[in-house]
């Protein structure tokens, strides 16, 4: 199955503000109350992702919802 490139491009993003604070995925994971492998499968762009769960994800990463998009 081919992954739709919106969700490509999220993962990226995650990815690259995570490794900004230098954390694994198994910290990004704990930080947002979610498990690693679904952590791993966003960064991948294998995942539709929640609104509610990209919230978390940017709690974590103390950013907003809107600096994550950009």
């Amino acid at each position: 199955m081919k992954k739709h490139p919106l969700l490509v491009s999220l993962g990226k993003r995650i990815r690259e503000l995570r490794e900004k604070q230098n954390w694994s995925q198994e910290e990004l994971a704990e930080h947002a109350d979610l498990d690693r492998t679904y952590i791993g499968s966003i960064e991948r762009g294998e995942r539709n992702v929640a609104v509610l769960n990209l919230a978390c994800i940017a709690r974590a990463l103390k950013i907003t919802l809107k600096e994550l998009f950009q």
